[in-house]
Parts: C-alpha cells; sequence; structure tokens
C-alpha cells in the first residue's frame, strides 16, 4: 500500500487502480447484461401483444365485414409500401399473427389480468393453460413453430416453459420436439 499526499494509506494495485477494480468491472458487465436481457424481453413481449392484436382486429373484420383470406396478401403488400423498413408483415406472418389470436383468443394483456375477473367466473382452459407472461416470454418464432407441430395444448405449453427455463433457442426447441 501506498501513502498519499496527505499520508493516508492508498489501496491500489500495481496499475494504479484501486484494488476492488475487478469487483467494479464484473458488477457493472452483469447490470449491463441483466439490462440488455430485460430490453430484449420487453420487446419481445410488446411483439407479442401487437401481433396478437393484429390477429384480432383480421378476425374481427372477417367476421363482420364477410372478407376472406384474399385481403391478407393486399394487407402485407400494402405494409410493406407504407412501412417498407419494418420487417415481419409478410403474408405468411399475417396468417401466423390471425391464427396466434385464434389459438389464443381469451388472452389478457392488462395488468393484473387474472384480478380483474370476478370471482367464481369460470376460466378457459386456453388461458388457464397459457398464462400472458409465458406467452410473453416465448420468443413469436418460437410460436410459430409450436402452433405448427403442437397441437395438444399440454404439451404446447410444456415446450413453452421447457423454453423459457432452459433459454432454447429455436433450433433446440426443433430439436427437442422431435
Amino acid at each position: 500500500m501506498k501513502k498519499d499526499k496527505g499520508g493516508r494509506m492508498k489501496n491500489e494495485l500495481a496499475t494504479g487502480l484501486p484494488q476492488n477494480y475487478a469487483v467494479l468491472l464484473s458488477d457493472i458487465k452483469h447490470r449491463v447484461r441483466h439490462a440488455q436481457t430485460r430490453a430484449v424481453l420487453a420487446v419481445n413481449a410488446e411483439l407479442i401483444r401487437l401481433y396478437w392484436e393484429i390477429g384480432a382486429l383480421i378476425d374481427r373484420r372477417q367476421q363482420q365485414e364477410g372478407w376472406g383470406a384474399g385481403v391478407i396478401p393486399r394487407l402485407a403488400r400494402d405494409l410493406h409500401n407504407e412501412l417498407p423498413e419494418e420487417k415481419g408483415f409478410s403474408e405468411r406472418n399475417i396468417k401466423r399473427m390471425l391464427a396466434f389470436y385464434r389459438e389464443y383468443p381469451h388472452l389478457e394483456f392488462g395488468p393484473q389480468a387474472a384480478a380483474q375477473m370476478a370471482p367464481g367466473t369460470k376460466v378457459p382452459q386456453a388461458v388457464a393453460l397459457f398464462p400472458v407472461e409465458l406467452i410473453q416470454s416465448v420468443p413469436w418464432g418460437h410460436h410459430a413453430e409450436l402452433m405448427t407441430r403442437i397441437k395438444d395444448h399440454a404439451t404446447r405449453r410444456w415446450y413453452m416453459q421447457a423454453t423459457v427455463t432452459n433459454g432454447w433457442s429455436r433450433n433446440i426447441l426443433l430439436m427437442q420436439i422431435e
């Protein structure tokens, strides 16, 4: 240890850095990575909500106005023309959004959705199996694969939970399904 000009002991490494500098660096790196993970999860949750809402809008309009799937290709083209920098609005993906809404039509994307239900209200099976938090924790590409490959809701939920718990990529999820 060295003494500073005032005679106080300085706790520095040979490099001139404080002794606990490595701990500080590690703590900051951990916090940055944690914040980045939270940001990715927040973006994913908002995309899941958006895609579900788009699916709901299309479903409602199809039922009210009686138009079929022929509007979806035009919608995809117009969205591409109006928002050329935005990705994810291909005809195929818009059809997935519609299918996503139809798979989970009873989702409640509000704060404390379960607390808003009246006592004794029967919860549809899909809502009980698929809480919003779980749905929003799974990336969109995983949902697309799960809807296509796993029709049994309990099995699908198991794969969703395993994906979240284990941090499975889409490729690992597909390998697990096989």
